[in-house]
């Protein structure tokens, strides 16, 4: 993962986190929403440790019905 993107991955795992928790679901729930993802992945893009596609932040999205720019609120 490149350094310089670090504090952006960071916000957006723990937007993504405070998202799922909100709506009272598992990592494991979520994954299995947004289709073909594993757990710990989603575990490591909330710790800010996965340099994820953009079309998963999409699924992940979708599978929380938020929009994608919830996300990248700081």
């Amino acid at each position: 993962m490149d350094e310089k993107f670090v504090s952006i991955y960071k916000t957006v795992g723990k937007n993504l986190r405070d998202q799922r928790k909100e709506k009272n679901m598992s990592q494991q729930q979520l994954a299995h929403l947004a289709g073909k993802i594993d757990r710990s992945k989603i575990s490591d893009i909330e710790n800010g440790k996965e340099d994820f596609l953009f079309s998963t932040l999409l699924k992940i999205c979708i599978a929380l019905d938020i929009n994608v720019e919830e996300l990248f609120k700081n």
